[in-house]
This record gives C-alpha cells, structure tokens and sequence, in this order.
C-alpha cells in the first residue's frame, strides 16, 4: 500500500520516493511509489498531475490493493528501488483544493438551512456539481441558493481553521458527521471550524479563506434531485472575468451601460419577436403571389394541374409555403424542388380531393438521389447528395401517379 503523504500535507509540492514498480500498460508507463503526493482520481475529484523524475505525470489512480499508480506520458524506465524526485502541478493541485473545500461549505449551507444532503459531487473541467435532496418547487429554489450561497461565503470570508482527524468507526461514530461513512478501518475526517464534519479522502485548505469565493452559477433536475453548478476560488475569477466581459461587450453594442444590458436585450428580443412575425405574414403573402403565378403557367390535363419547379438556393422553409399555397385548392399536385450547393431537396403535396399517395412518391424520388425521406399522404419532403440525378428523381415521382 502507497503511503499518502497528500492525507496530511495537502500542500506538500515537491518530495522524493522510491520506485517499487515500473512497467509498460498499453503503451503507456506505470510508476509504484512507495509514498506519494499525487492525489489519485476518485471521489468526484480529479487527480493530480505533474512530473516524476524526467516524465511527465498524465493520470493518476488507486489500485484495488491500496497501490497508488502514476501514468507518465514520455517512456521513461527508472530502475526499481531508486530513488526519483517527484513535484506536483501547485496551480492545479490548488484549484482542486478550492473546489473540493468549496464543496463541503456549501453541501453543509444546504444541510443546515434546509436538511438538503449531497447525493453526488463532482469536479468537472469548468465547474462543480453536487447533487441534492432539496424538494422545492422551481420557484424557490432560486432563492433557496442565495441564502446557501450567503451562508456559504459567510464560512469562506471568517477564514474558518481546516482541520483533519485520522479516528477509528467508534470515535467516528462520536462525531457530529453530516453523512455516514461506510469505512471499517481508519476514517479520515474533515472538520470545519464550528460548522462542518465529514469524512472525506480528498484534498482540501487548510483555512476557509483559501477557498476564495464560492459562485453558483445555475441549477437543475437531474436523477430526481437538484444539481448545482458552482465555481470557487481561481474559477470564480475566472468565470466573473467571462462574465463582465461578455457583459460589457453587450452593453457596448446598446450604447448603454453593463446594468441596463438585460432590459436592452429584452427590448430586442421584443422587436424581434414583431419583426419575425411580419416576416412570416410577408413570407405567406409572396408565396400566395408565387403559387398563383405557377399555377398559371401549367396547363391542365384531365382537369388536374401537375406544378412541377425546381428553384435554386431557395430557403426550404419559402418552398414548403409555395407547396402549401398551391394545393389550397383542387385537383392539384406540386413537386417542388430546391438545388443546393451540396444535396437536393424536395417537397411534394396534393389537394385534399386527390388521392395519389405522396409519402410514396418522395421516397421513390429520394432513392434517386441516395437519400431518404417521408412524411404524409398529402405532404411530404426530402433530399439526398446526388444532385445530378434530380431530373431522375423527379421523373420517378411522375412516373408512380
């Protein structure tokens, strides 16, 4: 069993071990310390990385016999039982760090204010999430989170002490735990000066104050509980500087200042909201114009009006409104076609006094075309890529009716 020097000195950076394995695994090198610093992936937190001796050190993982392993990028091959100095990445070991201690002060906010326990914790590349019993309507848990997050960073700005105990289940058993650990040995507990005990394996600073800032950026339902996205430390930083910037940028185009870009935006989204309405209105108008102008152009046989038209890089969406437009009355039948750069699209329709089958023939036409499509007896649409063949394609569709 690896020796665990990250347990109680989480802020430990450089050291130096003794190799007692070293071996190839599908192409990659496998390194056995006999004490190591690296924090190995598990329990929602991600692993260290960094360097030991000349290779650099990509994964991180604990061995079902208690093992730590470390995954080096570059084929190095120390000897068994030399000795390697070995150095953690700080930035990133302290951004865990952040997170993680982040974590128990909010999961603890949420326990104490509303009996919420956490079901599940992660660290992902971007944010942190916790999975919570908190049983609120949509309505309330908005502000269920500002009194979490308050609470929270009320713990973070007192600069609480972090401390770390090492107790047997019977002495652990003692302690006010906010959940149950299920170790039979030794338990590793974290306390929170005066607010929290848990047990935990990860790494975690040593003072709450370290843990900078804690930012719950959105919320959602997920596995019938509610998950929390929250940011700590140099993420919080990293994501206000996002968030101003992106702000401003807003408030920039409006002329106006950062506080009035959401009404700014709200007022365009309005105006657009009108606009794509009277563009919808002008859009039926002209297909009406269109429509009759085709159907003017093709003779009757037997009393029914075959409207067959290819356009060229049409919008699909105007084309399915000419086909609507021109079997609004009778005896009517419309193959349309759009010719794209890329494909071909169709869109065939019949009156509603016609019985000829249209979901039939655009799957016949798109066969042509090496692609596929479907839809209704009266209205149906496709495409495919080989668009030399859509004389082909239409005259297959002519050719069933």
């Amino acid at each position: 069993m690896t020796e665990k020097l990250y347990w109680l000195q989480p802020r430990t950076t450089h050291f130096n071990a003794f190799v007692e394995e070293s071996r190839l695994e599908n192409g990659q090198r496998i390194i056995v310390l006999n004490q190591s610093a690296f924090y190995p992936t598990g329990g929602g937190q991600p692993c260290d990385v960094g360097r030991i001796g000349n290779g650099k050190v990509i994964a991180v993982e604990m061995a079902g016999d208690g093992r730590i392993q470390h995954k080096l990028e570059a084929d190095v091959d120390p000897v068994v039982g030399t000795e390697v100095e070995c150095e953690i990445d700080w930035l990133r070991r302290r951004e865990m760090m952040q997170q993680h201690t982040g974590q128990h002060i909010l999961s603890q906010a949420f326990f104490q204010l509303f009996g919420a326990e956490t079901r599940g914790f992660r660290i992902t590349d971007r944010a942190t999430e916790i999975d919570l019993t908190l049983e609120l309507q949509p309505s309330e848990v908005e502000q269920a989170i500002i009194r979490a997050e308050e609470l929270a960073n009320s713990i973070v700005f007192d600069n609480r002490e972090i401390r770390i105990h090492e107790v047997s289940p019977e002495e652990a058993a003692r302690l006010p735990l906010r959940k149950e650990s299920f170790i039979t040995d030794c338990i590793r507990v974290i306390e929170i000066a005066d607010y929290d005990w848990s047990p935990c394996g990860g790494t975690h600073a040593q003072r709450t104050g370290e843990v900078g800032l804690i930012a719950v950026r959105a919320w959602e339902r997920a596995k019938k509980m509610t998950r929390v996205h929250f940011v700590c430390g140099v993420r919080a930083l990293k994501d206000y500087r996002l968030a101003n910037r992106v702000s401003e940028a807003i408030a920039l185009k409006f002329s106006g200042s950062r506080e009035d870009a959401e009404s700014s935006v709200d007022r365009l989204i309005e105006e657009n909201k009108r606009l794509s309405r009277r563009v919808r209105e002008l859009a039926e108008l002209a297909a009406k114009v269109e429509a009759a102008e085709l159907l003017e152009a093709t003779t009757a046989k037997n009393g029914l009006r075959v409207v067959e038209h290819v356009f060229h890089d049409r919008e699909f969406e105007e084309v399915k409104l000419i086909a609507h437009r021109l079997v609004d009355g009778e005896n009517v039948i419309a193959l349309l076609a759009v010719r794209e750069k890329e494909m071909a699209r169709l869109v065939f329709a019949r009156s509603a006094n016609l019985s000829a089958d249209m979901n039939a023939l655009i799957k016949a036409a798109c066969e042509k075309l090496g692609g596929r499509g479907g839809g209704k007896s009266d209205f149906a649409q496709g495409g495919g890529m080989q668009i030399e063949q859509l004389t082909a394609a239409m005259d297959a569709a002519k050719a069933i009716f």
